[in-house]
């Protein structure tokens, strides 16, 4: 199993071994220990699942008061998976970093609390589930332009289907009193 650093600090792409044989595979997609060790200490408190369609984008997605750590993997289907620094005081604020993640190469993506996270479907559907490091509080999301040009990433797609939220969401410049302080995270995972 490979923890990969990313440019973002934090932000940790993982590479599971893969048993295959005739039958199909195996894998672990969550091990307490080998994940700490890696990086992930958790702990994880809720476990999402979302099925999109192609074209559709989700995002940018964060918690203020109650930032929550993702680990995301697609398992089922190929998504372009996007984690940007909202962490105001940060070093590399604004900075994204993005990755394929599909049930063909098993990738995961660690997002620690603090980081904006997004998706878009790049198969005709995707299956992806998501480990949560704090519960989800609709009255405490905060949302992110999906193409804030201060922000620009490259999607790998044009004119999404996006939620009405989505759609509406401010500018990175437009939410930055309501982000949260670098400081206020220190040893959040």
């Amino acid at each position: 199993m490979q923890f990969i650093e990313t440019a973002l600090p934090g932000v940790i792409l993982i590479e599971p071994d893969v048993y295959r044989d005739p039958r199909g595979f195996f894998l672990e997609s969550y091990h307490q220990e080998k994940y700490a060790q890696g990086g992930i200490p958790g702990p994880f408190v809720q476990d999402n699942h979302s099925h999109s369609a192609r074209g559709t984008l989700r995002g940018l997605h964060a918690q203020r008061a109650k930032p929550q750590g993702k680990l995301v993997r697609a398992v089922h289907g190929e998504m372009f998976d996007v984690a940007v620094d909202i962490r105001r005081g940060s070093e590399s604020f604004g900075r994204w970093v993005g990755f394929v993640l599909s049930g063909e190469n098993f990738r995961q993506l660690f997002i620690p609390p603090g980081f904006a996270h997004g998706f878009c479907v790049l198969s005709d559907r995707v299956d992806v589930e998501y480990k949560c490091t704090d519960f989800y509080d609709p009255g405490d999301e905060i949302a992110i332009a999906w193409n804030d040009p201060d922000v620009g990433i490259d999607w790998p797609i044009k004119n999404p289907t996006l939620s009405a939220k989505d759609g509406a969401a401010p500018r990175l410049a437009e939410a930055v009193e309501r982000l949260p302080l670098m400081e206020a995270l220190r040893g959040r995972r």
